[in-house]
């Protein structure tokens, strides 16, 4: 699935495959849709409608770059789409957009799947990074992501770069960061009791592994899944073990 076909309507951007339970698809700060083609691409094929909303991560005036605000958007989507029992996926910040949702809306979401998911802790997001500087220092800021450096490709390279020299989108993501930090979600993790999956890569440098096992903690309904040799984003580095994972817990569960 090398193209992704988006289709717009109203105000919202979004790409959704298949047929059967909807599975919402939140990406993260520094992802791209491409990120989660193998998802795309798996999902359907077992009976799953897999939708994936555009968040607009950099539209909003900066008072309203919060989490909050994006988790409010995600509701709005849903309404539009006529989606109130849906399961969430979230990597990164998209994580953490769907532990406040579920916080905020919980009678709409059925399970929760997190991975590498922003919300208890964040490592390079506050402090350095993103930060404008020459390709390289970009190239190697993206390679630190994933624990095989290859996973970093020109493409995405060219992607972050393109960000992080972008003004707007800069001040953008340092206001998305300071507010992650701000919605710290410890205190809220033990009253949602939706089922969730926390599937980790075992070397995560960006949400380190001790955040998955904090989050396996906190969460009265969760699962922990590692994945070793892998880093911050599973469903890129090892795509197939991500997904049957994914899936089987689905079946658990009879989602």
């Amino acid at each position: 699935m090398s193209h992704i076909n988006l289709i717009e309507e109203k105000s919202f951007k979004y790409v959704e495959y298949g047929q059967g339970q909807p599975i919402i698809i939140l990406h993260g700060l520094m992802g791209g849709l491409s990120n989660f083609n193998s998802v795309l691409s798996f999902f359907p094929k077992k009976g799953y409608k897999i939708i994936m909303p555009v968040l607009p991560l950099y539209d909003y005036p900066l008072l309203k770059t919060t989490v909050k605000a994006f988790a409010e958007y995600l509701n709005r989507f849903l309404l539009f789409k006529k989606l109130d029992s849906v399961i969430l996926l979230g990597n990164s910040l998209g994580g953490h957009i769907g532990l406040l949702f579920t916080k905020m809306f919980k009678s709409k979401v059925l399970g929760l799947i997190l991975t590498g998911s922003s919300g208890l802790y964040e490592n390079s997001m506050g402090d350095g990074y993103p930060k404008r500087g020459n390709y390289d220092y970009i190239k190697s800021k993206t390679e630190e992501v994933f624990f095989d450096p290859k996973v970093a490709t020109k493409e995405l390279v060219d992607e972050v770069f393109e960000s992080v020299n972008d003004r707007n989108k800069l001040i953008k993501t340092l206001t998305i960061a300071k507010s992650a930090i701000r919605h710290n979600m410890a205190d809220d993790l033990p009253k949602i009791k939706t089922p969730t999956l926390i599937i980790w890569g075992k070397q995560d440098n960006v949400t380190p592994p001790n955040v998955a096992k904090e989050f396996n903690a906190l969460l009265p309904e969760s699962h922990l899944i590692w994945i070793d040799k892998c880093g911050h984003a599973p469903m890129m580095e090892h795509p197939d073990k991500f997904n049957v994972s994914v899936f089987d817990w689905l079946q658990k569960k009879s989602f």
